[in-house]
């Protein structure tokens, strides 16, 4: 009796675990859970220009990473963009970024926010987290911070400095002009101009004897250029840095230098950042305007970036790649590179993978002249000033000429 019993219940159990095993077979696999990668920029305001440049890039490199699987070390993960507006204000930005973090617990890295000042305070937020940051804004503090974070992916404005003035000395002396003995600054006060003029004003223009014989600041937004360029045109300086930091006070400027007739061919002009190289300088001034007119990047469309420039303009409408782009697009595909090393969605796992990472090869690599990787404060090792002019309507890069897609020109006539 209790060897039938027993045999019964083994024969029921084995027909229930036995009619189990199709319904489990069919239940489908949970798919990859997303991973979420932050930008903060400004998208509203007198930057919002460069936000959406940033955001373009950005998409793109989203899109091509899923299309190709996905991240793979997550059994095909997508990565998710997730946006936020960092406004035109410090606080603005700072705020953005709070808010960003504590609707997004799940986020494992971001990049943003452009203007150095915006930088400087959203990376006091996302430092806290934990959050690993890339960021192409140029000011030294945001890595003289001792932050762990935070990888700046551009030259800093010291850097970049230090390579342009040298750069724009052997322009004019190529051209057979007279080689430059005075200089003007006219700046506003945002945190990478600051750094980009500090060695000027401690004695390092001595080196290459220049005098620096016009020295003005103003706070942006600019309400009018006039006094400011009165002060130009009285000194007549042999060139000009010309350090604001977005396209409606680049315009107030250059029609004003215009109007005083000090345009780009009679007093060179050297400014600092892509605001003056975006197509939408060209549409608020002119091409003659332009012309000639010199600034410095971290990244523009250069010889062997052929196929990503081909694929941005088709994808976007717009006309060239400049550096919000490019290096928006870059960062996506350095966090998802290390994501995949570390092979989880881990903050702090992904920021020690990043002082660690050495990219040579793949679209980050292609993204960005120079090596992927950084120093101990955070800095990519050797990232290139890359020097843009606007010629015949269009802005391209003229050095390094190794890799420049045109030659420059002194413009003074």
């Amino acid at each position: 009796m209790k060897t039938a019993l027993v045999a019964a219940l083994g024969t029921a159990i084995s027909t229930v675990a036995l009619g189990l095993v199709p319904a489990l077979a069919q239940t489908p696999a949970q798919p990859a859970k997303d991973v979420k990668v932050a930008l903060i920029a400004p998208l509203s305001g007198p930057w919002a220009r460069q936000g959406q440049l940033m955001q373009m890039g950005a998409d793109m490199a989203i899109d091509e990473i899923n299309q190709k699987g996905g991240i793979k070390a997550l059994g095909g993960a997508k990565m998710k963009l997730v946006v936020a507006d960092a406004g035109d204000t410090t606080e603005k930005a700072k705020n953005a970024a709070e808010r960003l973090l504590s609707q997004e617990p799940d986020l494992i890295g971001g990049t943003g926010a452009w203007l150095s000042s915006f930088t400087l305070a959203v990376t006091e937020v996302t430092e806290r987290a934990q959050l690993p940051w890339l960021t192409l804004s140029y000011s030294d503090a945001i890595t003289d911070r001792g932050f762990k974070y935070v990888f700046q992916t551009s030259p800093t404005a010291d850097h970049m400095a230090r390579e342009m003035i040298p750069t724009v000395i052997k322009l004019a002396e190529s051209a057979g002009a007279k080689r430059p003995q005075t200089m003007g600054i006219v700046m506003d006060n945002t945190a990478a101009n600051v750094s980009y003029v500090k060695p000027m004003h401690e004695g390092w223009l001595d080196q290459y004897g220049l005098k620096l014989v016009v020295d003005q600041v103003y706070t942006p937004p600019l309400s009018d250029a006039t006094p400011l360029i009165q002060k130009v045109r009285s000194a007549r300086p042999d060139f000009l840095l010309l350090l604001s930091s977005n396209v409606p006070d680049d315009k107030m400027l250059l029609e004003k230098l215009d109007e005083f007739g000090l345009g780009t061919r009679k007093l060179p002009t050297i400014g600092s950042g892509t605001h003056m190289g975006t197509p939408e300088l060209l549409k608020v001034t002119d091409a003659e305007m332009l012309e000639g007119l010199l600034t410095g990047a971290s990244d523009w469309g250069l010889k062997g970036q052929e196929d990503i420039i081909a694929r941005f303009r088709q994808r976007t409408g717009e006309p060239w790649i400049n550096q919000d782009s490019i290096t928006a697009y870059g960062d996506m595909w350095i966090l998802k590179e290390a994501v995949e090393r570390v092979g989880a969605a881990d903050r702090v796992k992904i920021g020690d993978e990043l002082h660690k990472i050495d990219i040579t090869e793949g679209p980050a690599a292609v993204a960005y002249p120079g090596p992927v990787k950084f120093d101990d404060k955070g800095r990519r090792v050797d990232a290139p000033l890359i020097i843009v002019q606007w010629q015949k309507g269009q802005a391209v890069s003229v050095f390094p000429t190794d890799r420049a897609l045109a030659k420059a020109f002194w413009p003074a006539q």
